[in-house]
């Protein structure tokens, strides 16, 4: 009789577990640490100088912050998803659209906090700023040529925040000199997302080739930017742990983006042009990894490890 009585409990746990996962896009979730340790990276110059804990701290208050904007964006496309995507949390009435809200205010209240309690100070002020990128995307910005600008300014702003940690650290040299070309990581992420973001706007709507045509840009600048970035460092071919950390791991992330968006280019529709944003999204991962692995190759590795379980969660969980 336990047993009889226990299993439409567990029916329905497993189902508003699943419910969440799906409205917080539970695999790009993993796509958001990857950005803190890049940014602790490029201020350390290499290793992350800063306690594993406030790393790790950082990295999580990243992950609230990314449900967050997920979350609010599916309360924000709630109209539009009833006609587009009747099946996703709040139209299917897995999740009222009232609980989603609460819980993406919840979320980007939590994200904040975890971040300065971490991070310190400059962290929180940081993550503030990422919360007020992803409030207005997903508020007075949303569906507007900004809105893509918005967009691409929490991922940078996300970069930022791994910066954030190491820069406002105790353990932090008094006097921090950083080259030029580390100010333009966070541009260069932002960028693209922005045309990222350009493209997964127009999924639903009729085959669009200019878009996936962003897409490919953001690519091509995120590609040459690494090169660029390899060259300021001085990575020579005698570097060879840095040759194949950061090499093999930029030629993954062409090929895997640069697959699909020649499969959405050749034939844009929504069946198309929806892996090509997955695995856009997906693949800032190892982009970040090939950045990382310029200065350490080993935390290029771990930056890039992350690709592990946001790619084994995308086969059962929607990515865009």
């Amino acid at each position: 009789m336990n047993r009889t009585n226990a299993t439409p409990a567990t029916g329905g746990l497993r189902r508003s577990l699943s419910s969440l996962a799906r409205l917080v896009r539970v695999p790009n979730l993993f796509t958001a640490p990857p950005d803190v340790i890049l940014g602790a990276v490029l201020v350390s110059g290499g290793r992350p100088a800063v306690p594993l804990s406030s790393l790790a701290g950082t990295a999580l208050a990243s992950v609230l912050l990314y449900a967050a904007g997920t979350t609010l964006n599916d309360y924000a496309d709630a109209d539009e998803d009833a006609r587009l995507r009747p099946e996703r949390p709040i139209p299917s009435g897995d999740v009222s659209r009232t609980r989603a809200r609460n819980l993406g205010l919840a979320l980007l209240g939590a994200g904040v906090v975890v971040a300065a309690a971490a991070g310190g100070p400059t962290a929180g002020i940081v993550a503030a700023v990422l919360g007020s990128f992803i409030a207005l995307y997903d508020g007075a910005l949303k569906g507007t040529p900004l809105g893509f600008a918005a967009m691409g300014g929490c991922r940078g702003a996300n970069v930022a925040l791994g910066m954030a940690v190491v820069a406002g650290s105790p353990s932090a040299p008094t006097t921090l000199t950083l080259p030029a070309w580390v100010f333009f990581v966070p541009v260069v992420v932002a960028l693209y997302i922005a045309g990222v973001t350009y493209m997964a706007e127009r999924e639903t709507g009729a085959g669009d080739s200019r878009a996936v045509l962003v897409g490919m840009a953001g690519v091509g600048l995120a590609v040459g930017s690494v090169v660029a970035a390899g060259a300021a460092v001085g990575v020579g071919p005698s570097d060879t742990a840095t040759v194949v950390v950061a090499g093999g791991l930029l030629c993954w992330f062409a090929a895997w983006t640069g697959r699909d968006l020649l499969t959405a280019y050749a034939d844009p529709r929504p069946s198309t042009i929806g892996p090509a944003v997955g695995a856009c999204v997906l693949g800032l991962v190892v982009l970040n990894g090939a950045l990382s692995g310029l200065l350490t190759p080993v935390w290029g590795v771990v930056a890039a490890a992350f690709v592990v379980p946001a790619v084994g969660l995308s086969s059962a969980f929607d990515v865009s």
